[in-house]
């Protein structure tokens, strides 16, 4: 979900979004993108804490509820419909977790959560029980960021420093069961991402095409998307039209669609994918500051559901004080 690139371009990005007026809708890049005028955000989830920074969420296919984790400590809120403030699902540092960035809710119920410091952990989402967990393998820096479940159920995972994207497949899983398994490299894109310095924040968001033939994530820091065939293991660049995916964190698709917020930026966009995930045309996109640097965002029954991160406030990207509480937003209209 998040590491946002703490450079000078980066602060010019944020203080320029900070002085547009409120509920301002404009296309992040040149193109032909239509802006979402009709665009309505209202807040949807307060999230308790003075520090909790969220940064990532996930929706349970089986039900309604929502979850929501923060980069601060690794606190774990779960959202339900009727309720507006979030309930503690799991406390902070929960088996020695020190945050929680990327989120995702299997069909089996089992709630994935990743700790950019060491990998990514399993829960039952019914009794909260800790299922596996799986570390990233070797010594030296990592970032393990966002989280897609494929068709079939194999997990695929993000690391914004090595450049990877990790693998769980539902044997290792089994595997794992009541234990701790390694992560295994399933593509490496050290060498087709644009030139970049190690300590770089690269690969980021991650999604999966719902027939199960490849995964789309995008290089925050290049503004590229990767298409990732599942089938054979070629990695391609999308070809995109009407803007690109800098500063892109979370990723959605749904029917065609790819959303994204890029953080930063205070922005959200709408594209059309193509059905082979070879291209992708910007449709629709929407830059307010009421965003609150958003991360990660999903979408369930024509509402996008928005993390506002406030990382700029105090956070890991700037000082300040947050506004309390903490909430997750509720966007219509894109």
């Amino acid at each position: 979900m998040s590491r946002i690139q703490r450079s000078t371009a980066a602060a010019a990005a944020a203080l320029a979004v900070a002085v547009l007026p409120a509920s301002v809708a404009v296309a992040p890049h040149a193109g032909a993108a239509a802006p979402a005028a009709a665009s309505r955000i209202s807040t949807a989830y307060v999230l308790p804490g003075d520090r909790v920074y969220p940064e990532g969420i996930a929706a349970d296919p089986r039900g309604e509820a929502m979850f929501a984790g923060s980069f601060a400590d690794g606190t774990v809120y779960r959202m339900r419909p009727g309720h507006r403030t979030a309930e503690v699902f799991l406390p902070a540092g929960t088996d020695g977790r020190r945050t929680a960035n990327g989120l995702k809710v299997d069909s089996a119920g089992r709630l994935w959560v990743t700790d950019s410091t060491s990998g990514v952990a399993v829960y039952d989402t019914r009794s909260r029980a800790l299922l596996a967990r799986f570390v990233v393998p070797g010594d030296g820096a990592r970032f393990v960021n966002d989280l897609a479940v494929a068709p079939g159920g194999a997990v695929y995972l993000t690391d914004s420093t090595r450049a990877v994207v990790y693998r769980v497949t539902p044997h290792d899983l089994e595997a794992a069961r009541g234990g701790t398994g390694t992560l295994s490299t399933a593509f490496d894109l050290s060498g087709v991402l644009e030139p970049h310095e190690p300590s770089d924040y690269t690969l980021n968001g991650i999604v999966a095409d719902p027939a199960g033939r490849f995964l789309l994530t995008d290089d925050m820091l290049g503004g590229d998307l990767y298409r990732l065939d599942l089938a054979t293991g070629a990695v391609r660049e999308v070809a995109l039209s009407g803007g690109d995916m800098r500063n892109a964190d979370g990723l959605e698709l749904q029917h065609g669609r790819l959303w994204t917020a890029a953080n930063v930026d205070n922005t959200l966009t709408r594209w059309r994918v193509a059905p082979d995930g070879t291209r992708a045309r910007l449709e629709r996109t929407l830059a307010d500051p009421a965003l609150q640097l958003p991360t990660t965002l999903v979408r369930r029954h024509g509402t996008l559901y928005v993390v506002r991160s406030q990382f700029d406030k105090g956070g890991p990207l700037g000082d300040g004080t947050p506004e309390i509480p903490f909430t997750v937003a509720a966007v219509r209209g894109l």
